[in-house]
C-alpha cells in the first residue's frame, strides 16, 4: 500500500458528527465508497446523500438491496458489501471498533487492513481503537472529535415515570414487545426499532417517533449504531444479552455506545435504568460520562487469501492462523460452518470438481441465515441452491423460475400477527439476497423488483401491525396537540359519535357522554374536557329537538326507564299517588341547568299524557261529581288499585252498594265480576304494562314485574310470584295456570248455568274460552274450587249418512239408449247381500270428567255430642217483600245448586256444603268474615254462582206460596 495515501482515523464518542464529517469529505471527491455497520444506517446515509447530489450518481448496496445507477459516483454500502476493486478516490469505514466483535469483527478488520481510497481513507469509531490502528496502519493520522453535548446518569426510573422523548432498550424481541405494550397502556404508545426490521418498516417506525406522534421508543441495541434520533433519555431495561452462544453482560463500551444516543447535537442527554435492571456502579457511570474505556487489545481476523482448489484447501485457508500480536483468529462464522456441513455431503462433494465450483459453493454458503432456522434446515436450502447453480455445465445453471416463484408466492401474504409477518420478512430477505447475486436467476431485474415489492408489502403490513398493537393513535395525537399548545377540535356526528382531532373518544347517548374506556389514564381527563367543550352547543340543540319531539318517539321501559329512541334519557320516580309519578332526567351536569330543566319538563309532559290516555276511564270516574257516598268511596278504592280489585278484598263494600250506586259505577265501565271488580278497558296490554310499572314504582320494588305477552289467555302460575302481581297483570291464579280475568268471568257465566251439585261435564265453549286441553281444564277447575271425577265410556261415533239408492242395470241401459223404462223393469237395484258380521271389535273408550262444587268447610264441624249454640230465629218475610240479593260474594255455591233443608232448618248433606265462604287467599286460599271484618287468610274455594237480581218475588213462584204458608203458620 502506498504510504503517501492519506489515512485518517476520526475517533471519539457518539454525537460528535463523525458520520456527517465523512459524508462531507466523500462528496468533496469525484468518487467514494462508505461502509456502514447496518443496512438501516446505510439507508439513512443514502437518503442524506441523495438529498444533496441526487439519485442518479448514488448507489446503495447491501445484502438484500442493490440500487446501482449507470453513472454511479458514490457507493453507500454495508461493510460486507463494500466494493474494494473499483478504485474509488475516497473510502470510509464507520464504527471501526467492531473489529473487536466476535461475530463480524473479521470483516471490519479486513477492511481496516485492506480497504483504501486512492486519495483519502477514513476510519470512524471509538477512541479505544487508537492503539490498534496505530500499530497496524503506518503513517495514520488521528483526528479526535469531542461530544457536542453532555451525557449524565439519572439513576433508575419506572416506565410510568419515564420522561418524554425517551428510548427504552431491550435485548430480546419478547422483552421489547412487553415494554412496548406497557408503554401503550400507560403513555399512549411507542415506536419499535429492531435490527430484524426491514429498512422500510424501521423508517416508518422512526417517523412515528421523529414526527412526535409518539414520545417513546423501544429498541434493541440496533440504535447504538449511528441512528441519529431525537432522544433525550436512554433507559436500559437489561444489561445482559444473548450473543448467539451464551448470555453475557454488556461491555462498558457497548453500554456507552447505546447510552450515547441520548442528546441531539447540542442538547444534553441522560441515561439510566428501568425495570429489573440493576443500577450502574460509580466506576461504570464515570466511564460512560467521561468516555474513557480500556483500549482494544485484540482484533478478530480471518485470512482473506483464500484457496479454491478443493473444499479442504478452502477450509484450511479460512482457518489459517495469524502471527500478529494484535490479531486473533475469529471463531467459525456461519458461512464457514455451512461450508464444512455441505462439503461433507457426498452429493455435494462429488460435484466439487474444480476451483470454480468450490468458489460457487463458498458463495452459496455465504447466504446469511436470516430465518435463524436450525442448522440442518439452512444447510438443506443451501444444498438445493448449489445443485441448481451447478446444473449440467460448469456452474452455468440457474435457480428454476417456477421454484423461485412458488417460494416467493408462499411468502407474499400480508395477513397475520406481528410474529407471522416478521417470519415472512426474514424469509423474503433470503430470496432478496439471492436475487442480488449475479447470474443466479433468470431475468435478474424482474426478480429483484419482485422480491423488493414483496418486502415492501410485508414491511408496510408489519408497520401497521406494530402501530396497531403498540400505538394508541388517539392519545398520541392528543398529547402532540397539547404539547404544541393548540386548541383541540372536537365534533359530534349524527350518530352521536364524538371525535377529538378526528379520533373517536366516546359517544353521546341521549344527554350523557360515554367516554371510550380504552383511553389511557393520562389522556382520559383531557379527552373528556375537550369533548365536553364541543358538546355544550350540542346539548342545547338536542334539548330543543327533544322538547319538540312527538310522543311517538318516547317510551317507558318495564323497569321504569324513559327512552328517546334507543337512548335512556330519564327514569320514573315515586310521586304522591300511583298515577302521578315524577321524572328524573339523565343529563350531564356540564350541559347546564337550562338543558336539565327542559328535558325534565318534556319527560313529565310525556308521562302525564301517557297516564291520562291509558287510564282515561279511571280518571273520568274520579272526576265525576255525580258519584257520592259509598259509590265515590268505592271509586276511590278502585282508583288506588288502578282499575283492578279482587272481589274477595272488597266483598263488604260491594254488599253495601245499592243498585243506584252500582248503576252509577257501571256507567263508567266498572264490571262486578264473581272473582274481580275491574274496568275491562284497563285490561288491555298498554294500560296493563303501565299499571305494573306505576304500582311497582309507588310500592318501592327493586325489580318490577313484567307484563305477560299480549294475547295469552293463560300463563304459568309461579308459586314465588305474589298473587297481587297476577291481579295487576290482569290474571287470576287457579291451579298451575293463571287465567285472564275477563275470560274467567266469561267462564263463570257459563258455570252458573250448570248444576254443580249433580255434576256437569266441560263443554267445547269452556275449553274454547280458556284455550286449554281437557286435562289442563281439570287443573284450572280444581283451582276454582271444583272437584273432578274421572270416568271412561265408549266413544260415540258419528252416524254415517244413508247412501242414495242405486239404479238397476236394466233401467240404466234404457236411460242410456234414450228409451222409456219398461213397467216390468225395476228402477232400483236390489240391495246388496249383507256381509257376514265380523267378530265384534272392542269399543273405543274416551275419558271424561264430571265437575262438582267442592269447597272446603268454613268451620270445623262440631262433635256429635257437643252442645251446639242456639240458632237465631229468622225474621219472617212478608209476602211480596223483595229479598235483597245483589252480587253474591266470591265463595258462594253456584246458582244451579239447590239445597234441601230438614225440618229444623239445618242444611242436609256433607259437612260444609251450602255454607257461605268469602274467598280471600291466593290460589284457592280462603278467609272467613265475622261481623263484617276480614279474618286471617285461608285457602278460598271459588264458586261459580251468578248474582241474584234485585227484584220482588214473583207471586206465581211456588217458593213464594210456600213462604206465605209458612208465615201463616
Amino acid at each position: 500500500m502506498d504510504a503517501t495515501r492519506r489515512v485518517t482515523a476520526v475517533l471519539g464518542p457518539t454525537n460528535t458528527g463523525k458520520t456527517h464529517y465523512a459524508i462531507d469529505r466523500m462528496l468533496a471527491h469525484r468518487t467514494g465508497v462508505i461502509g456502514l455497520p447496518l443496512r438501516l444506517l446505510a439507508r439513512e446515509v443514502y437518503d442524506r446523500i441523495v438529498a444533496k447530489v441526487g439519485p442518479s450518481v448514488v448507489a446503495l448496496v447491501t445484502g438484500e438491496e442493490r440500487i446501482v445507477p449507470d453513472r454511479t459516483q458514490y457507493w453507500v454500502c454495508t461493510v460486507e458489501a463494500m466494493p474494494l476493486e473499483i478504485g474509488a478516490d475516497f473510502v470510509a469505514v464507520d464504527e471501526i471498533q467492531l473489529c473487536a466483535d466476535a461475530d463480524r469483527g473479521h470483516v471490519f478488520t479486513d477492511r481496516l487492513l485492506r480497504a483504501r481510497g486512492l486519495l483519502e481513507t477514513l476510519f470512524l469509531g471509538s477512541d479505544t481503537m487508537r492503539s490498534a490502528i496505530a500499530a497496524l496502519i503506518p503513517h495514520v493520522t488521528f483526528l479526535k472529535r469531542d461530544r457536542f453535548s453532555t451525557l449524565s446518569y439519572t439513576g433508575s426510573k419506572k416506565i410510568s415515570r419515564m420522561p418524554p422523548r425517551s428510548a427504552i432498550v431491550g435485548f430480546s424481541v419478547e422483552n421489547v414487545y412487553a415494554i412496548a405494550e406497557l408503554i401503550r397502556r400507560q403513555k399512549g404508545g411507542c415506536a419499535v426499532v429492531m435490527g430484524a426490521l426491514s429498512p422500510r418498516t424501521r423508517n416508518a417506525q422512526v417517523a412515528l417517533y421523529q414526527n412526535g406522534d409518539v414520545d417513546y421508543l423501544v429498541a434493541t441495541d440496533a440504535i447504538g449504531m449511528g441512528l441519529n434520533l431525537d432522544i433525550g433519555h436512554v433507559a436500559f431495561s437489561s444489561t445482559a444479552k444473548f450473543d448467539g452462544r451464551r448470555m453475557r453482560a454488556l461491555y462498558p463500551q457497548e453500554l456507552a455506545q447505546i447510552a450515547g444516543r441520548a442528546g441531539r447535537h447540542t442538547e444534553d442527554g441522560t441515561f439510566g435504568v428501568t425495570g429489573e435492571a440493576r443500577p450502574f456502579d460509580e466506576d461504570l457511570i464515570e466511564a460512560i460520562e467521561s468516555h474513557r474505556f480500556s483500549p482494544v487489545k485484540k482484533l478478530h481476523w480471518r485470512n482473506a487469501q483464500l484457496e479454491f482448489g478443493t473444499a479442504d484447501r478452502l477450509i484450511r485457508s479460512l482457518e489459517h492462523p495469524t502471527s500478529d500480536e494484535w490479531l486473533t483468529r475469529a471463531r467459525d462464522a456461519d458461512d464457514l460452518t455451512a461450508l464444512k456441513t455441505l462439503a461433507a455431503i457426498p452429493e455435494v462433494h462429488d460435484k466439487l470438481t474444480d476451483a470454480k465450483r468450490v468458489q460457487l459453493l463458498w458463495d452459496v454458503c455465504r447466504i446469511p441465515d436470516f430465518r435463524s432456522s436450525s442448522g440442518p434446515e439452512h444447510a438443506a436450502l443451501l444444498t438445493r441452491i448449489f445443485h441448481f447453480l451447478v446444473g449440467r455445465g460448469l456452474g452455468g445453471g440457474r435457480i428454476p423460475t417456477d421454484w423461485l416463484a412458488t417460494s416467493i408466492k408462499r411468502i407474499d401474504k400480508t395477513e397475520g400477527d406481528i410474529d407471522a409477518l416478521s417470519r415472512r420478512l426474514a424469509h423474503i430477505r433470503t430470496w432478496t439476497y439471492i436475487a442480488q447475486r449475479k447470474n443466479w436467476v433468470e431475468d435478474e431485474s424482474h426478480w429483484r423488483g419482485e422480491t423488493r415489492a414483496v418486502e415492501d408489502r410485508l414491511s408496510d403490513a408489519l408497520h401497521a401491525a406494530l402501530t396497531q398493537r403498540f400505538v394508541d393513535r388517539r392519545t398520541s395525537v392528543l398529547l402532540r396537540r397539547l404539547k404544541q399548545k393548540e386548541a383541540l377540535v372536537a365534533e359530534v356526528n349524527d350518530k352521536g359519535e364524538v371525535t377529538v382531532e378526528g379520533e373517536f373518544v366516546g359517544r353521546l347517548e341521549g344527554f350523557r357522554f360515554r367516554q371510550d374506556a380504552s383511553t389511557s389514564p393520562d389522556a382520559a381527563r383531557t379527552l373528556a374536557q375537550a369533548a365536553i367543550q364541543a358538546l355544550k352547543p350540542e346539548f342545547h340543540l338536542r334539548a330543543d329537538r327533544f322538547y319538540n319531539a312527538p310522543d311517538t318517539e318516547l317510551d317507558f321501559t318495564e323497569q321504569g326507564g324513559l327512552m328517546w329512541g334507543t337512548n335512556a334519557v330519564g327514569k320514573l320516580i315515586k310521586g304522591a299517588e300511583p298515577a302521578k309519578p315524577l321524572v328524573e332526567p339523565f343529563v350531564d351536569d356540564e350541559a347546564g341547568p337550562e338543558v336539565i330543566e327542559k328535558v325534565r319538563r318534556r319527560l313529565q309532559h310525556f308521562i302525564d299524557r301517557k297516564v291520562a290516555a291509558q287510564f282515561e276511564p279511571l280518571l273520568a270516574m274520579g272526576r265525576d261529581e255525580a258519584l257520592t257516598g259509598l259509590a265515590r268511596g268505592f271509586a276511590f278504592r278502585l282508583s288506588e288499585a288502578m282499575g283492578v280489585l279482587p272481589r274477595d278484598a272488597v266483598a263488604n263494600e260491594v254488599k253495601e252498594l245499592d243498585q243506584e250506586a252500582r248503576g252509577a259505577l257501571r256507567k263508567h265501565g266498572v264490571r262486578f265480576g264473581q272473582f274481580t271488580v275491574f274496568l275491562p278497558l284497563l285490561l288491555k296490554p298498554a294500560p296493563t304494562r303501565l299499571r305494573l310499572v306505576l304500582w311497582s314504582l309507588f310500592n318501592g320494588l327493586q325489580e318490577f314485574p313484567e307484563s305477560p305477552p299480549p294475547g295469552l289467555v293463560t300463563i304459568p302460575n309461579i308459586p314465588d310470584v305474589p298473587k297481587q302481581h297476577y291481579t295487576l297483570a290482569g290474571y287470576h291464579p287457579a291451579g298451575t295456570r293463571a287465567i285472564r280475568i275477563d275470560m274467567l268471568e266469561r267462564l263463570a257465566d257459563i258455570l252458573r248455568q250448570k248444576d254443580s251439585r249433580a255434576g256437569f261435564e266441560a263443554t267445547p265453549d269452556m275449553l274454547s274460552i280458556t284455550g286449554m286441553t281437557l286435562d289442563q281444564f281439570v287443573d284450572l277447575m280444581a283451582g276454582l274450587g271444583y272437584k273432578a271425577e274421572k270416568g271412561e265410556r265408549p266413544k260415540v261415533k258419528t252416524a254415517e249418512a244413508p247412501k242414495a239408492p242405486e239404479i238397476s242395470a236394466e233401467a240404466a241401459a234404457a236411460i242410456a239408449a234414450g228409451q222409456p223404462i219398461p213397467e216390468e223393469v225395476s228402477i232400483l237395484a236390489p240391495p246388496p247381500e249383507p256381509e257376514p258380521e265380523a267378530e265384534a271389535a272392542a269399543p273405543e273408550l274416551e275419558v271424561f270428567y264430571t265437575f262438582t262444587w267442592a269447597p272446603k268447610p268454613r268451620f270445623q264441624r262440631p262433635e256429635r255430642n257437643a252442645e251446639r249454640p242456639a240458632r237465631p230465629e229468622r225474621k219472617p218475610q212478608a209476602e211480596g217483600e223483595a229479598k235483597p240479593q245483589g252480587d253474591r260474594p266470591q265463595g258462594d255455591r253456584p246458582q244451579g245448586d239447590r239445597r234441601d233443608r230438614n225440618r229444623d232448618g239445618k242444611p242436609q248433606g256433607k259437612p260444609g256444603e251450602g255454607q257461605r265462604h268469602k274467598g280471600k287467599g291466593d290460589r284457592g286460599e280462603r278467609g272467613d268474615h265475622k261481623g263484617g271484618k276480614p279474618q286471617p287468610e285461608k285457602k278460598p274455594i271459588y264458586e261459580a254462582r251468578p248474582p241474584r237480581p234485585e227484584k220482588p218475588i214473583d207471586p206465581d213462584n211456588p217458593f213464594a206460596v210456600l213462604m206465605a204458608l209458612k208465615n201463616k203458620g
